[in-house]
């Protein structure tokens, strides 16, 4: 008897047993059917050895009372004095509600598990074919199939058989199972037999001998006429055949289902027809077939149906797939590939995803299988469907360090093994970690982790994973290294041919350069050479995943080799993980970026801060210009300063951007373009602001001192003075002066045009640094008339002889530099000339819309393809920002926010002055940023300005993935430059031209 508020000593037991419901389980443990078993030691130890105690107990009760009467006795006689039943019996109830609930429905089933001989340890596929071979219809085959899997599950969580062991049987089971449906299917239709010869190739996990408890099992089929038979009517008859045999598998019945059948890696996929001859798949891989098909065939291996058939189509394909290294599109394909197909994951899912999730089974795959594609072709070693073996063998062969290859292994069982727990516990596909703290428990204790399960297993699942993630791009470029270091005793070198191999595959062009800059960088034993080992691995990785992996490689080591012996850069790249992505991006991506970092390679500290990416406002620019050229002997030392300033700022500029436009791992792709180009416009600007500001003031000391004998202001025009500077642009400018009290107004003109001249002269000197061109070429007369102009020459020209395009260019006037009150008085000046009282007459309409019409017509260069021209195409800056300064000059007197020099500002104004609909003005906005983009993509890739997409295809592959396009996709880039144009230029038609 219990006394009254304490524990009974069975609770107590029960607890340390590993029972989460001591008192649930005491009531099952006093059900009369378990009367024979109540109070066995052995028993409850039994239970407690087991993923889930009270699972395993209730399923007990279940099937005890499933038990005839007469029987009963039979079973827990046997579950009391056979220990290895019992503990494969309760091991399989303790991991598997749905097992459970099959040996409830079918009480006998049992007995499966007591028998315990060497041929029922390793059983093949001719083992289980006997186990199937009194099914003849779809249900029966499901009870059968469910005995079969009782046995492995049972042999799986006993620990009898390893991961790999239970994957290999669940494998050899499906191919059984495939024969026995296929048997039934013709059994039931022997007309549609007699007419053909029909063979079921297994692919995926079944084909390479690895299957999990719950999958679909991918097939291709492929059929013969039978001789003498029609062909046409044998495809219909296989046809037939071959759908019977997938209901069968995949149908739900009273049983419940086995698995779905999927044959949509056939060739053409859902859209190519279920069977084919053997003539008509080889046609297709020959002619049409991608890279991933090919990887696809990889695990492709006969299972059921003719087995001389199913042998010739294995001997047809597999050149083919071994040959797929050789195909032109092999290295676009592979860096497609390459990268992470994790944007259909649902975010609430991402982190618990076994297969697909960063440092998932996908990734150890997809790296296997790859560099079997690559090196397959010359050693038949590799030729393996099943992933732990083709590792092995990829280790054996030197492709793969041992290290790595032990490393990825572990990781590999023990993410395979949490798959094949979590499926069995309901069998049902998925490949979700789950969330509740019982499953998470259940889950640990399956797996041996007793201490603290739910902690353990978190622990144990998150080490493998970040062992994946960290291995998975290293196991490509580590042995590439190799090479050129001393290797541990029994590691195997990879040879010049599979390097170059290699590295051709993940495309670089010239694989022998690449070694070299490899071996130089890498050789010997000292520590800057092993240091470099550790990093190359992994920037290889990120200059592959580039349009110009050589180019990365090259820019590389010679930054390299001018920092080499500095002791902070290694350092730096070493420990501040940012910094060796942002400079394999940067050095990757184009030729502009790495130029002006190889001019000053000290700039490479700017990658590894934080803040080194931010760009510096006009103010702070502006000061430390002025401050390097109050330092300088003369003139030209004082804007040599002021141009490296510059060039620094431009590099940080365009990292920035790149980085921004790539993502990192540690900083998504930024998601608005607009952003990126505003970010850019304003940032190039203000260094050029602050650099004529340094010109000036070196102008101005060299000859006259602290003072000129004229105020002087610099006024920006154009993309200057909108803020919209891009990487290539011109510095487009208007000078204006004014002679100071008692200065001769001759000699105060002399001053400005000598300060112009010299300005002009010092930001062109033949230096290291990109020179900034100063264009006047908007000042009244334009190159006719002078480039220096009083203020009350300016007034007294455009009260007189003003045009209406030079209201229009005055739009963008905004003072940039010199006399702040000087300039800021021409802004008023000119402000009734661009925002004219009442707006624009319908003369100046017409007149400037004959003069857009003509520049259309004349100014476009000779067979430019006008739907590509970013500047003056259809639908390309041009047209959009003609069309807003139209909309600026109509209506700019008495709406204030369209008094703006920047082209999107003023845009958002006339939206929101309800000028433009919402959907135009988008379409406007959108068109201008891709031209904006399309010019500054140019610019960073060639390292010179252009206005249309570049014809050499690296480039143009580089432009797109600036641009946001992933390798193989610059068609689709092109085509939808012309789509969104097309639309602008539609917009463009209405408000511009009235159309």
């Amino acid at each position: 008897m219990t006394v009254p508020g304490r524990r009974s000593s069975t609770f107590s037991r029960l607890l340390r047993h590993g029972f989460t419901d001591p008192s649930g389980a005491e009531r099952l443990l006093d059900a009369p059917e378990l009367s024979a078993l109540r109070g066995d030691s052995v028993l409850l130890e039994a239970l407690g050895a087991t993923a889930d105690p009270d699972l395993a107990l209730a399923g007990l009760v279940r099937l005890a009372e499933a038990q005839p009467e007469a029987e009963r006795q039979t079973f827990t006689a046997t579950l009391l004095a056979a220990k290895p039943f019992r503990d494969r019996l309760l091991g399989v109830l303790g991991a598997s509600e749905a097992l459970a609930d099959h040996l409830a429905r079918h009480p006998r089933d049992w007995e499966s598990l007591v028998t315990y001989e060497a041929a029922d340890l390793h059983p093949g596929v001719a083992e289980f074919e006997r186990g199937l071979a009194d099914a003849v219809d779809a249900v029966s085959l499901r009870v059968a199939y469910r005995r079969c899997l009782l046995a492995i599950a049972a042999r799986d969580v006993c620990g009898t058989i390893d991961v790999a062991g239970a994957a290999a049987e669940l494998a050899d089971l499906a191919t059984a199972t495939l024969r026995a449906a296929l048997a039934i299917a013709r059994t039931a239709a022997p007309a549609d037999a007699s007419l053909c010869r029909l063979a079921v190739i297994a692919m995926g996990k079944c084909g390479g001998h690895e299957l999990n408890y719950v999958s679909d099992v991918d097939v291709i089929f492929v059929a013969e006429p039978a001789e003498g038979a029609d062909e046409p009517q044998a495809m219909q008859a296989a046809t037939r055949l071959a759908s019977h045999l997938m209901r069968i598998c995949s149908e739900t019945t009273v049983e419940g289902t086995i698995w779905p059948v999927d044959a949509n890696l056939r060739p053409e996929g859902r859209n190519g027809p279920l069977v084919r001859t053997l003539s008509s798949h080889l046609a297709y891989y020959q002619r049409w077939a991608k890279t991933w098909e090919f990887q696809a065939l990889l695990k492709a291996r006969a299972v059921a149906g003719d087995p001389e058939l199913g042998a010739q189509y294995i001997d047809a394909v597999s050149p083919l797939v071994w040959q797929a290294a050789e195909r032109e599109n092999f290295v676009p394909d592979v860096q497609k590939m390459r990268r992470r197909v994790v944007d259909n994951i649902p975010a609430a899912q991402i982190d618990r995803e076994l297969k697909l999730g960063p440092g998932g089974l996908r990734d150890v795959e997809f790296a296997v299988q790859l560099l079997q594609l690559v090196h397959g072709r010359s050693d038949a070693g590799l030729h393996s469907g099943t992933t732990l073996d083709a590792l092995a063998a990829l280790a054996a062969g030197g492709y793969v360090g041992r290290a790595d290859a032990a490393q990825l292994d572990e990781a590999y069982r023990f993410l395979r093994a949490m798959e094949h727990r979590i499926q069995l516990y309901r069998l049902r596909r998925t490949h979700l970690v789950p969330e509740e703290e019982a499953d998470l428990r259940r889950l640990g204790r399956s797996l041996g982790l007793r201490t603290d399960p739910v902690a353990d297993l978190n622990k144990e699942w998150k080490r493998h994973a970040a062992v994946v993630r960290r291995l998975h791009e290293k196991l490509f470029y580590r042995p590439l290294l190799d090479a050129f270091a001393q290797l541990a005793p029994g590691e195997i070198r990879l040879s010049t041919k599979a390097a170059g191999q290699r590295l051709e595959a993940l495309g670089y062009e010239d694989p022998s350069a690449a070694l070299r800059h490899l071996e130089a960088l890498a050789a010997g034993v000292s520590r800057k050479a092993a240091i470099q080992r550790t990093l190359l691995p992994v920037l290889l990785g990120w200059f592959a995943d580039s349009a110009d992996p050589d180019a990365g490689l090259l820019g590389f080591r010679k930054v390299s080799d001018a920092l080499g012996k500095t002791p902070w850069y290694l350092r730096l790249l070493r420990d501040e993980g940012a910094a060796a992505e942002n400079l394999a991006r940067v050095l990757s991506a184009g030729r502009l970026a790495p130029d002006l970092l190889l001019r000053a390679p000290e700039a490479v500290a700017l990658l590894g801060d934080p803040e080194g990416l931010r760009p510096r406002g006009r103010d702070h620019l502006e000061q430390e210009v002025l401050a390097a050229v109050g330092r300088a002997s003369d003139a030209e030392q004082a804007v040599a300063a002021a141009r490296g300033v510059r060039r620094r700022e431009l590099f940080r500029t365009a990292a920035a951007d790149l980085i921004g436009s790539y993502g990192t791992e540690d900083s998504p792709r930024e998601p608005d373009p607009g952003a990126l180009v505003d970010r850019v416009g304003e940032a190039v600007t203000d260094l050029n602001a602050a650099t004529i500001a340094g010109a000036l003031r070196a102008a101005v000391r060299a000859e006259w001192g602290d003072e000129l004998p004229t105020r002087f202001a610099v006024i920006g025009m154009g993309r200057f003075g909108g803020h919209e500077l891009g990487y290539g642009s011109d510095a487009d400018v208007l000078f204006v002066h004014e002679p100071r009290e008692g200065v001769d107004e001759q000699e105060a003109a002399r001053a400005a045009n000598r300060v112009v001249a010299e300005m002009r002269r010092l930001l062109q000197l033949p230096t290291a640094d990109p020179p900034l061109l100063i264009d006047a070429d908007l000042r009244p007369e334009g190159k006719s008339g002078p480039l220096v102009r009083t203020l009350k020459s300016y007034a007294a020209y455009y009260h007189r002889w003003s045009l209406v395009w030079e209201s229009q260019a005055l739009l963008r006037a905004e003072p940039i530099a010199g006399d702040r009150e000087l300039g800021e008085r021409f802004v008023e000046l000119v402000d009734p000339l661009r925002y004219p009282a009442e707006g624009l007459g319908e003369d100046a309409v017409r007149e400037i819309r004959r003069l857009k019409a003509r520049m259309e017509s004349e100014r476009l260069p000779r067979g430019a393809d006008p739907t590509l021209h970013a500047k003056l195409g259809r639908g390309g800056l041009s047209d959009v920002e003609w069309t807003v300064q139209l909309l600026q000059m109509r209506h700019g007197w008495v709406e204030p926010g369209l008094r703006t020099t920047r082209t999107r500002e003023a845009l958002r104004a006339a939206h929101a002055a309800g000028l433009i609909p919402t959907e135009e003005a988008q379409t406007l906005d959108e068109a201008w940023v891709l031209a904006t983009r399309v010019r500054n993509a140019v610019m960073l890739v060639r390292g010179r300005p252009g206005d249309t997409f570049p014809s050499d295809p690296r480039e143009l592959a580089a432009v797109g993935r600036y641009l946001g396009y992933e390798s193989g996709h610059v068609g689709e880039m092109v085509d939808d430059y012309r789509r969104i144009t097309r639309r602008a230029r539609a917009v463009v038609e209405e408000l511009f031209y009235g159309a």
